[in-house]
């Protein structure tokens, strides 16, 4: 009964949107892979990969609420010199309350945004040999903040993120660039006849 009743106002809730001008569907949830580049600190190889899912309500067509959910596997300043290896590792999980602006109402859609709340690292140094010779791994949480910008295209999602992390007692340089590509399940045009 319960069920019912939600499904009944939130299909009460949409008739109403579409007949209000809205060109949008306000419910979407993003869903992006990625490739996520640690800021600063280390020599030798960087990089990483990066995932998430995004759900979203649009306030109005051109504003958009969301919560991110995000990981991200980095390693920093990693060097193998024949059977030696050394570096960093790293691994953030985010949740953060985001929020979109588009500038545009037409089939390419650009946006910028940002966001804030948490992310949870956890690093490790790595010295190895023929055998492990130091891990130790050490977890934080901190508060952080997010900017970006990109395009939607349909249901195809591209965006650019500069996540600034807090310093950590392990690592004073958390920061990370990510670069997205994903796809946008619901929201999409409204059938205009």
């Amino acid at each position: 009964m319960l069920l019912s009743a939600g499904l009944l106002m939130g299909s009460t809730a949409m008739a109403q949107e579409e007949e209000s001008g809205r060109v949008f569907k306000p419910f979407k949830v993003d869903v992006s892979l990625g490739y996520a580049l640690p800021l600063g600190g280390g020599t030798g190889s960087r990089g990483g990969i990066l995932f998430v899912v995004e759900p979203k309500y649009a306030l109005a067509d051109q504003f958009a609420l969301g919560l991110r959910l995000e990981g991200a596997a980095m390693a920093r300043g990693v060097i193998v010199n024949n059977t030696e290896f050394e570096g960093d590792v790293q691994v953030n999980g985010s949740y953060l309350l985001t929020g979109d602006y588009y500038l545009s109402n037409k089939g390419f859609r650009p946006f910028l945004g940002a966001g804030a709340g948490i992310f949870t690292v956890a690093g490790a140094y790595v010295s190895a040999g023929t055998q492990v010779e130091e891990a130790d791994i050490l977890t934080d949480s901190k508060f952080g903040g997010m900017l970006r910008a990109g395009f939607e295209a349909g249901h195809f999602r591209l965006g650019v993120e500069y996540n600034m992390v807090g310093k950590t007692d392990f690592s004073l340089k958390n920061n990370y660039l990510g670069v997205k590509l994903g796809i946008c399940i619901g929201g999409g045009r409204y059938n205009k006849d």
